[in-house]
């Protein structure tokens, strides 16, 4: 379920919902520098966290989710524990998240769901085709479970879509790579997440330990992202999310693909409440040292392997 925003004019509650009343217009006012007035269109291949002038919070047009996702940048330092050869973030450098400036994230967060809500954001800044609020989706430079508050974000996200009355009425997103879900502030996160309509997107781009050191930088066995999912499925709603693309102009190799393949059969077999797989293609160029190796495979290969997924036991999503 989206949050479809209201035409410059007319009263929020034109579409069915509203701002909470007992908050009113100067509480819930964006401060000056929060949101950037620099009319420049936003599209799905714009992911700037820097589109509305913040520190943690900025708009996507999200091709995966349908409309307007409010991200959350946990990770401003762009420092995450992995290092996708696929990932769009410049500078990336191994690290976590800092600490967070939790009162600031809060102002951010109200004042930018006030404009999106009220103000004219919406008209000026996104295609008319997209002009909802989807979800408030915690993704961006980094991994964002490596924040230590990661708890206190989501208390935080949770009061906030209270006040304006957006509980169960637009998702709360954790877009994750899941290796830190054997940690228990991670797992009490996804404990408050579900009861704010959350949903896990967990990262799975190769279920072979040499794909997950050659794609992910990750030093992680299939067994222990397969323990993590499980952990991750049994506290919240969740996706696996799975980036293919070629490299050198070749499709992942037979062995990969199997490999990938079983993985989704033992999640079936082993009655793992996993929602299906987010397949997805690049869509935007890397950032990383590798970038000019990447490329998109063709809409005919992916579909082919949704299908091989979908043969599993898995519903499957595709985006290119």
């Amino acid at each position: 379920m989206g949050l479809q925003a209201p035409c410059v004019g007319r009263d929020i509650s034109d579409n069915g919902f509203q701002a909470a009343a007992s908050l009113s217009v100067t509480d819930l006012a964006a401060p000056s520098h929060i949101v950037d007035t620099s009319n420049k269109p936003l599209t799905p291949t714009d992911h700037s966290r820097d589109a509305a002038g913040m520190t943690y919070v900025y708009p996507v047009v999200s091709r995966r989710a349908g409309g307007v996702s409010v991200g959350i940048n946990l990770n401003p330092n762009n420092a995450c524990n992995w290092r996708c050869i696929y990932c769009q973030v410049p500078g990336l450098t191994r690290g976590a998240a800092p600490e967070i400036d939790l009162a600031l994230l809060e102002r951010e967060l109200s004042g930018f769901l006030h404009e999106l809500l009220q103000g004219d954001f919406m008209v000026t800044r996104v295609p008319e085709s997209a002009r909802r609020i989807n979800d408030i989706a915690l993704s961006g430079n980094g991994e964002p479970t490596s924040a230590k508050a990661f708890v206190e974000v989501i208390e935080l996200i949770g009061r906030v879509m209270a006040r304006f009355d957006l509980t169960g009425k637009i998702k709360l997103v954790l877009i994750t790579n899941g290796s830190l879900l054997d940690k228990a502030y991670v797992q009490a996160g996804l404990q408050q997440m579900r009861s704010l309509n959350g949903e896990v997107w967990f990262k799975l781009d190769s279920a072979t330990r040499e794909g997950l050191r050659r794609i992910n930088h990750a030093e992680l066995s299939p067994e222990r992202v397969f323990v993590n999912l499980q952990t991750a499925a049994g506290l919240c709603t969740t996706w696996l999310q799975t980036c293919m693309f070629a490299i050198d102009g070749a499709a992942p190799p037979e062995a990969e693909q199997q490999a990938y393949l079983d993985f989704v059969r033992r999640i079936v077999s082993a009655g793992v409440p996993v929602q299906g797989v987010l397949l997805y293609g690049l869509a935007r160029p890397s950032q990383q040292p590798e970038a000019p190796r990447l490329s998109a495979l063709p809409a005919g290969w992916m579909e082919v392997f949704a299908e091989k997924i979908r043969a599993c036991g898995l519903a499957v999503k595709v985006s290119l």
